[in-house]
């Protein structure tokens, strides 16, 4: 048995297929113990520590920081018995997965796909007859579309042909990334008439669609963007100076300064982990059960002042309370009223659930989050707090585990943390019910016939209307607003 084992990275369940490589928690050559966290990996759904299937010494590190990795691929390689002298040079190789690389002169000959549409079948990254993905010739099949690998030394592919190959004009149909060019310089431009050999033209078969679309001779241009390509906006810009499409173009300084809004002036993220996860629910949600919003503005006086009165006590002075807490409280017995609310559409059934997870939305640094308490109904208040107060702190180390986002019935966000009034909030898959909780300010209101200073806040609850009609849900907007009027008085007539 190989002394040598691959580490993949591991299904951390809920369906997940990929994660990115966050950190590196070891390097090649530490010594580790078993289960020792190795490396830190974000899925869709939280960054999660991977411990170590076995002690011994690092021997490579397959997957750098910043990559995306799907499961089951190789990412770290172990020694499990460093003590029993050297090993052979190949048995610390890379992944049998990894691909050889090509040479420079073979990219050279890559004609690259356009990045705005589709590839023809049969180009490279393109969908041979029969399915399959072209590829080059020797380096076998590959299961997803080819892409361009960067080069270290930054030195374009066409630098390492052949010197004496014949120079070609720009031709209408795409051309390899950079090509040699004779360039005859405008004999009424800034400089005198003349032909120039060898230079090279970088630009992308969209890029040079355009050109010829728009009568801009590539040649004339010096590129804006990587490598010294030319984009987009360089052959616009040129374009918009032509005089006359016949005439030859004279690349000029403008005589004042123009707005630019190139790419040099656009930021580009990456949409991944929780924030793609986040879309695609939303999406989801959005466009299958059909919304209904109702909002209860109500006087919170009270209930503030019961905070007060509970943070004084003995037992509560290390707890952590605030408004949502009670909030998450009127929540719960309000659902205890009214069970519907706590259900999931299913198609041909509706499925009413008797315990109640409680998620509470999380603004991270890498994105919305919804843990939720498991089976919160059953907590008391003590409990309720103390589990709300480790959930919040989790969610900001960025430590929540799939586990604790998976399996909600009822959502609270908690807009009013930004100073935000209320807002339309949209249901979490596969639930019924999600309650906003807004700013509570300090307004005038009408209390026992005249109006006084008082503490306000205004509620947002959106629901499913497959399952929840306008009686039910305004009648519980209608019980939690009661509770939060007055939680004492509410406490004692509900339970």
């Amino acid at each position: 048995m190989s002394r040598i084992k691959e580490f993949n990275l591991p299904d951390l369940g809920e369906g997940l297929t990929e994660g990115e490589i966050l950190a590196w928690l070891v390097k090649v050559g530490d010594v580790i113990e078993l289960n020792q966290p190795i490396v830190e990996v974000e899925t869709a759904k939280a960054a999660v520590e991977i411990p170590a299937k076995w002690a011994g010494q690092v021997r490579a590190i397959f997957q750098p920081e910043g990559t995306t990795v799907e499961v089951g691929t190789p990412i770290i390689s172990i020694d499990t018995d460093p003590g029993a002298g050297p090993i052979e040079e190949s048995t610390t190789a890379a992944p049998s997965s990894a691909l050889p690389t090509p040479s420079a002169a073979s990219l050279a000959a890559v004609e690259i796909a356009p990045e705005e549409g589709m590839v023809e079948p049969g180009l490279i990254g393109g969908v041979a007859p029969g399915g399959r993905t072209a590829v080059l010739v020797g380096y076998g099949p590959r299961n997803a579309p080819a892409k361009r690998r960067a080069r270290k030394d930054g030195v374009p592919a066409q630098a390492a042909a052949p010197a004496q190959a014949a120079p070609a004009p720009v031709a209408p149909a795409p051309q390899p990334v950079a090509v040699e060019t004779v360039v005859t310089a405008p004999a009424n431009g800034n400089g005198a008439g003349g032909t120039r050999t060898g230079g090279l033209v970088l630009a992308k078969p969209p890029v040079r669609k355009l050109a010829k679309d728009l009568g801009v001779d590539l040649g004339t241009l010096t590129g804006s963007g990587p490598l010294g390509s030319i984009t987009r906006e360089d052959i616009q810009r040129a374009a918009s100076g032509t005089p006359a499409a016949a005439e030859p173009l004279t690349v000029a300084a403008p005589a004042t300064a123009a707005a630019s809004f190139g790419a040099d002036r656009e930021q580009r993220i990456p949409v991944k982990g929780v924030r793609k996860l986040t879309a695609e629910n939303m999406s989801r949600s959005a466009f299958t059960a059909p919304h209904v919003t109702e909002f209860l503005t109500v006087d919170v006086t009270r209930a503030m002042k019961a905070l007060d009165r509970l943070r004084e006590r003995r037992e509560w002075r290390d707890v952590r309370v605030s408004p949502l807490l009670l909030v998450a409280k009127a929540v719960l017995l309000a659902v205890k009223r009214y069970p519907m609310v706590n259900s999931t559409w299913a198609g041909d059934e509706i499925v009413v659930k008797e315990y109640v997870n409680l998620g509470i939305a999380a603004a991270t640094e890498r994105g919305l989050i919804v843990p939720n308490i498991k089976d919160a109904g059953r907590l008391s208040l003590r409990e309720l707090a103390d589990a709300m107060t480790a959930l919040v702190q989790t969610a900001k180390t960025g430590k929540t585990s799939p586990a604790d986002m998976s399996g909600g019935t009822l959502t609270i966000t908690n807009v009013g943390v930004f100073g935000v009034d209320t807002g339309t909030p949209i249901l979490p898959p596969g639930e019924s019910a999600i309650l906003a909780f807004g700013a509570v300010r300090e307004m005038p209101w009408v209390h026992k016939g005249k109006v006084k200073p008082r503490l306000v806040t205004t509620l947002g609850l959106s629901f499913d209307h497959r399952i929840i009609d306008g009686e039910l849900g305004s009648k519980f907007l209608r019980d939690i607003g009661d509770f939060l009027a007055d939680p004492e008085a509410a406490l004692l007539a509900w339970t």
